[in-house]
């Protein structure tokens, strides 16, 4: 994103360390590019960075690279760690990026919940006590691998930070965690790094041991607790992921909520972090909504469907059904048990029952697909009607062809439709025709193969 010079924290550069390996995870894919409701760690991290500086974050990137620097694109400043030599390490590598910066923001690419808000109040109480160091703690009675905070005797200042790794067994009943946010005094902090020394037992630069220098150069250091503690899960394991997982998912669900959404069972609601919902909506329970998927206003959507990147119009009905990459008009009602495959797109006012599928389709507005049907690379008119059991035949065993089928046609129950094939305008198809010729415009074809028998209005034989 370009810099915006009139944010209020326009003089901060953020810094997102994302160079660990993550090796609680089990993975072959780095941490930081696991998905939490449908984008990766990283990416909800750079996104509160941004936002809570105006400008575009630097990303310390080492373990599998290119593979994140792939993911992210160029919307941010790469600085690279060669050897995992612990978070201190990670952080000298953005000297040369940030040195003219009056404050520096450090965060984590596994904590993807914090808010540009709490980010933003961090680097507000650093301005306001002209600390060397601001940093965010949560009070929890689960850990999770953070650093306990050791404070003053009067609770006011912190004076260490200890790894869990090096925890005294007192240590580790201490339930105020270090969360891993920091705002550090830019005029102070690069200097302070260079006299980090290795952790005897890892070998590493903790960054942690800030704290003490701080303390040692008679700086202040305060601390900013949290009060949501979802906002500060870190996520070292796949159990934390899926929790995670649950408490993004109730913050996404309570935010359409508050827009006008009825969610009748948020529990078993799965609304990705990219979905857009219209006001008076409801959705029902164990429904999937996935991707840049856009529902419109006073529809009804499940129980029991999953949407994929697609668009819903308004007063849409979707009963216990599948839609991907798709695109369903105003007024539509679906399912239940259809599946609406890539490149459907149904018209308004439409009606499309159970079991039935559509790939690749066009269906014209107000026509009707009953059930047990099949439309695929097919071109449907307006005021259509699929009897049950059509199938267009789309493919010879070589190549994919199309159907197409006039405006007030009316399809047959159990007719195939072999492709390449036109039925016309009005024309009609009986019970059980395979049609592999061209029907005219207002002509009825029935038979094996199907023959035009009469037109349409004519008196009959």
């Amino acid at each position: 994103m370009p810099d915006e010079p009139d944010h209020p924290c326009a003089n901060t550069r953020a810094i997102v360390l994302a160079a660990g390996m993550g090796k609680r995870m089990k993975s072959k894919r780095p941490k930081v590019l696991h998905h939490l409701a449908g984008r990766p760690l990283i990416d909800y991290c750079i996104t509160a960075a941004e936002r809570a500086t105006g400008r575009a974050p630097i990303v310390i990137i080492g373990h599998q690279a290119d593979d994140v620097r792939a993911e992210i694109g160029e919307r941010v400043i790469f600085a690279h760690q060669d050897q995992p030599l612990g978070t201190g390490h990670a952080l000298m590598q953005a000297e040369a990026h940030a040195a003219s910066a009056a404050q520096v923001l450090v965060t984590h690419g596994d904590v993807p919940l914090l808010r540009p808000e709490t980010l933003r109040q961090l680097v507000a109480l650093r301005e306001r006590h002209g600390a060397a160091i601001t940093m965010l703690t949560v009070i929890a009675d689960d850990p999770r691998g953070f650093g306990r905070v050791i404070r003053d005797a009067q609770g006011e200042r912190v004076r260490a930070i200890v790894e869990e790794v090096a925890c005294a067994p007192a240590q580790l009943a201490i339930r105020e965690l270090n969360v891993g946010a920091y705002c550090f005094d830019g005029a102070w902090v690069w200097d302070a790094l260079k006299r980090i020394r290795p952790n005897p037992q890892k070998g590493e630069y903790f960054l942690t041991d800030l704290i003490e220098i701080a303390v040692a150069d008679g700086r202040e250091v305060r601390a900013l607790t949290a009060e949501d503690r979802d906002e500060c899960i870190g996520i070292n394991t796949r159990i934390d992921l899926a929790d995670a997982e649950r408490a993004l998912r109730r913050r996404i669900n309570r935010q359409h909520m508050l827009n006008g959404v009825t969610i009748v069972d948020p529990e078993t609601t799965y609304v990705e972090v990219s979905v857009e919902i219209g006001a008076d909506t409801v959705i029902l329970p164990n429904t999937h909504l996935i991707g840049r998927t856009r529902i419109g206003s006073d529809c009804r959507i499940g129980p029991n469907s999953y949407i994929v990147e697609s668009y819903v119009g308004d007063r849409v009905q979707i009963v216990q059904s599948m839609i991907e990459h798709s695109r369903v008009e105003d007024d539509v009602h679906v399912g239940p048990f259809a599946h609406l495959r890539p490149g459907a797109h149904i018209g308004a006012g439409a009606h499309i029952g159970n079991f039935a599928e559509i790939k690749n389709s066009t269906l014209g507005a107000g026509s009707h697909m009953g059930h047990f049907s099949y439309l695929g690379d097919a071109s449907v008119g307006e005021h259509v009607n699929i009897g049950a059991g059509t199938i267009t035949c789309n493919f010879d065993g070589v190549k994919k062809h199309r159907t197409v089928i006039g405006d007030h046609a009316f399809i047959g129950s159990d007719t195939m439709l072999v492709a390449p094939v036109t039925v016309g305008k009005r024309a009609r198809t009986g019970a059980g025709a395979v049609v592999t010729k061209d029907v005219p415009d207002a002509t009825l074809a029935v038979g094996i193969p199907a023959r035009a028998i009469r037109k349409l209005g004519d008196p009959p034989a």
